[in-house]
């Protein structure tokens, strides 16, 4: 009897997590507006300080990566000035 792929191509599509990572939206705070991406706790590798509580966001933890969308210095500095934030932090931001 032939086997099926089918199991594999489901899971291909399914892949729930790599689809989630790419939620990239605008926000506008006091400051501007910002582009605000969702950093799942498997994509988390490395540590970084939050720039709203000064404290360790650790690996493993879900947080949001975040850069000026309207910055003069153009698009690459922005992605270069980029920072972690803990959810939390940048929720109650102004």
């Amino acid at each position: 009897m032939p086997r099926s792929n089918r199991r594999r191509e489901e899971q291909a599509e399914l892949d729930l997590e790599r689809a989630l990572a790419g939620r990239l939206r605008t926000e506008v705070k006091r400051d501007g507006v910002w582009n605000v991406q969702p950093q799942s706790a498997s994509s988390a590798v490395k540590s970084y300080l939050c720039p709203g509580c000064g404290l360790e966001i650790v690996p493993a933890t879900a947080h949001l990566v975040t850069w000026r969308a309207d910055g003069i210095m153009g698009e690459a500095d922005d992605l270069a000035a980029r920072r972690h934030w803990h959810s939390h932090c940048w929720k109650i931001r102004s």
